[in-house]
C-alpha cells in the first residue's frame, strides 16, 4: 500500500505518519517545512494549499490519499472574509487534489472533515448527530463548516465521475497531546487553579481521542466497507463540562475548583463579554452516535476517555 497523507505535520497529520509506517508500505508525507517529518525520506514540503496546487509528483504511484491538511477552526478569525479563506484551502484546494489524485489512478481518497457539517449544537433535537443513519444530513453554520460541506459534495461529484473512492470521517471534537484552542485553553484553566463556575453545567458532549482517531482513520486506509461511506466519530463516551473538567484535574493530580452559577447567567456574562460563542461551548450539548460507523468497519475505538485524557494532559505537559 502507497500513501500519500497531506498535513503531515498537523495536530492530526503527525499522530497518523508513525502509525501509517507501523501499518507497512509506503508512506510519503507532505506537510509544512517541519523537523517532524524531515526524517522521512519520502517527506514533500508544499507551502501551499489551494486550486493551483500541483501534485503530480507527489501523486506517482500513489495509492491512497489521506487529506488532513486544511484550514483549521479559528474561534476568533481575523481575516477579512473568512469564507472566502477556507474556501481557498478547504473546497478549491482539496478539490484540486482530489481531481489531480483520481487521474493519476489514485484508487481512494479519505477526506478528514468535521462534525461541524452536521452543526454546532444537539440542544432541542430529539437525538444525537448519526442516528438513524442521517450521518449524511448536513447543516453547517459556521464559515468553517461550511468549508468542509462544499468539500464533501465536491468529492462525491469527482467520485461519480472518476470512480475513485471517497471516505468521508466526520470526528467530533479532537483532544491528545499538544491541542490547541478551546481543549488548550481548558488545561490552561484546571492547571492554574482558578475557581469555574461551571459545576451546575448538566450538557453532553462527544470526543473523540487522537488515538482513537488515528486508528480508524488506518483502518479506513484498506477497509473495503469504508468505500462511499461518511463516518461519524467519537470515543462513545460522552461526557458533561464538569465530568471533563474534573477529569483532567485528575490527571493532574489535583482537585478541580467548581463552583455553580447558574447556566442563564453564564450566557448572559458571556454575551456581555462577547464570548457567548465559547460559553455556548461549554454549556450546550453536541452529540455523535458513532455507531455505525463502529457496526460497518467492526471497529472499537481502542483508548478509553479516562486514558485518552491523561495521555494529553501528560503530552501537552511537556510540548
Amino acid at each position: 500500500m502507497r500513501v500519500t497523507l497531506t498535513g503531515a505535520s498537523g495536530f492530526v497529520g503527525s499522530a497518523v505518519l508513525p502509525a501509517l509506517v507501523d501499518h507497512g508500505g509506503t508512506v510519503r508525507p507532505v506537510c509544512r517545512p517541519s523537523l517532524t517529518v524531515r526524517c522521512y525520506p519520502e517527506a514533500v514540503v508544499v507551502s501551499e494549499l489551494d486550486g493551483n496546487t500541483s501534485w503530480f509528483s507527489v501523486l506517482k504511484d500513489t495509492d491512497v490519499v489521506i487529506h488532513a491538511a486544511a484550514r483549521a477552526h479559528i474561534m476568533r478569525d481575523g481575516a477579512l472574509d473568512p469564507l472566502t479563506e477556507y474556501r481557498r484551502v478547504n473546497v478549491h484546494g482539496t478539490l484540486n487534489l482530489a481531481r489531480q489524485a483520481a487521474a493519476a489512478g489514485v484508487r481512494r481518497f479519505l477526506f478528514l472533515s468535521s462534525v461541524k457539517v452536521n452543526g454546532e449544537s444537539t440542544d432541542g433535537l430529539p437525538r444525537p448527530f448519526g442516528a438513524r443513519n442521517d450521518g449524511v444530513n448536513a447543516a453547517p453554520e459556521d464559515a468553517y463548516g461550511l468549508s468542509k460541506w462544499e468539500a464533501e459534495q465536491g468529492l462525491w461529484q469527482i467520485a461519480s465521475q472518476t470512480g475513485m473512492e471517497v471516505v468521508v470521517v466526520r470526528p467530533s471534537l479532537v483532544y491528545g497531546p499538544g491541542v490547541k484552542g478551546n481543549f488548550a485553553r481548558l488545561l490552561g484553566l484546571v492547571r492554574s487553579g482558578v475557581p469555574l463556575p461551571l459545576a451546575a453545567v448538566n450538557n453532553r458532549r462527544s470526543f473523540i481521542g487522537l488515538d482513537n482517531l488515528v486508528d480508524l482513520l488506518i483502518r479506513c486506509v484498506d477497509h473495503p466497507k469504508a468505500a462511499g461511506q461518511t463516518l461519524l466519530a467519537s470515543d462513545n463516551h460522552d461526557l458533561s463540562t464538569p465530568e471533563l473538567l474534573r477529569m483532567i484535574a485528575n490527571a493532574m493530580g489535583r482537585s478541580a475548583r467548581l463552583f455553580p452559577m447558574p447556566v442563564p447567567l453564564l450566557r448572559l456574562a458571556g454575551r456581555a463579554l462577547g464570548r457567548l460563542n465559547e460559553v455556548d461551548r461549554l454549556v450546550g450539548s453536541l452529540q455523535v452516535d458513532s455507531s455505525r460507523t463502529r457496526s460497518l468497519l467492526d471497529w472499537t475505538p481502542p483508548v478509553s476517555v479516562e486514558e485518552g485524557v491523561r495521555r494529553m494532559v501528560m503530552g501537552t505537559a511537556k510540548s
